[in-house]
Parts: C-alpha cells; sequence; structure tokens
C-alpha cells in the first residue's frame, strides 16, 4: 500500500515527505475508490504518519500539503512539538550524546515561529506524559527569560535614541542578532 502511495504520489510518499493535509485519507479514498480499501489505506496512512521521517517533515514547521502537493494549511503548534519530542525521543534512545540542549534550541525555535506567549503556547501543547512536561517546562523558563531579556533590550534601545547598529556597537552586540531580539520583542509586545 505504501509504494502504490509513493508511486501515486512522490512529492508526498516519496523520497522526501511532506507534512499531510488534514483530512487526506478521504480524498485518496474518493480519488482511487478501485486501488484503495479503507483498512488497507488506514493502515499504511499510520505507519506513514509514524514513521520517523514523516515526524521530521512535520516537526520542520513545515505546511500541510494536498494531493497535488499544494501547501494548503499551517501545521498546528501542538503537531509540531509532539513531533519534536518523540524524533528525540528516538533518537535519543540509539546515542550517548545529550541530545536535550538541541531538542530544547528546536522546541524554542517552535515556540517563537508560533506567535504565541509562553503561557498560550504551554497550554497548547501540553501532554500527560511526564517527561514530554519536564521538557516543556525547561523550554517555557528559558522562553520567559528570553522574553524578559527581549523586553529589557527593547527598553534600552527605545530610551538610547541610537540607530540598531550603533546601539549594538555600544554594546558589544551582533547588529543583526540585535535586530531580530528587538523585532520578536515588538511583537509579543504587541
Amino acid at each position: 500500500m505504501l509504494e502504490k502511495l509513493a508511486e501515486l504520489y512522490p512529492h508526498l510518499f516519496g523520497a522526501v515527505f511532506l507534512p499531510l493535509k488534514r483530512g487526506i485519507f478521504q480524498d485518496l479514498l474518493a480519488a482511487h475508490p478501485e486501488v484503495f480499501e479503507t483498512e488497507s489505506l488506514k493502515a499504511a496512512l499510520s505507519t506513514h504518519t509514524r514513521s520517523t521521517r514523516y515526524l521530521n517533515s512535520v516537526a520542520s514547521g513545515q505546511m500541510r500539503h494536498d494531493l497535488q502537493g499544494q501547501a494548503v494549511e499551517a501545521m498546528a503548534p501542538e503537531h509540531i512539538h509532539h513531533a519534536l519530542v518523540e524524533v528525540f525521543r528516538r533518537r535519543q534512545s540509539r546515542t550517548q550524546e545529550d541530545l536535550q540542549p538541541r531538542l530544547l534550541d528546536r522546541m524554542l525555535e517552535a515556540w517563537e515561529a508560533s506567535g504565541l506567549a509562553p503561557q498560550d503556547y504551554a497550554e497548547r501543547v501540553r501532554t500527560r506524559d511526564a517527561k514530554a512536561s519536564e521538557l516543556l517546562e525547561a523550554c517555557m523558563a528559558l522562553a520567559r527569560e528570553r522574553t524578559a531579556k527581549g523586553e529589557a533590550l527593547l527598553r534600552a534601545f527605545t530610551t538610547s535614541g541610537k540607530t540598531v547598529e550603533a546601539f549594538a556597537d555600544m554594546y558589544g552586540l551582533d547588529p543583526e542578532h540585535t535586530a531580530q531580539t528587538l523585532e520578536r520583542a515588538r511583537t509579543q509586545a504587541a
């Protein structure tokens, strides 16, 4: 069944997986009633969407795609978050290296991309899993710290009357990173 999906839709199920739109099961049945049997298709899609390759595509924050390969809807923050945690678990079980710092960085990126306040993000992505909750709390502590630093930097910049470049130079900061931090702080303040 997976081979047939890859044959019919190589842009979705081929060498590179793309996140699938919600309702793709019904779309596939409607497009190919003579090819797909309901239970077999369900099993194939279940296997596909639980694969590490598919979870990586979800964790990357890509848009969901329809049968034509068109991006049709944004991935929900909670889906990105849960995919990040699951991929981390799978990778961590195969190595002695501590992958948690990289996971926290990726979780912070996902939080920032969501545009949600730390509290709102935490409420959306929270699960009953103790280890996942612990990781989320560590991420949200970093998010609150980053938000506070951004607010302080924005206040200092606003009162300085300087350009971003002059302000960054005055404090020995990277101008590009400073501009990004200021923009994020403005967005979060709005």
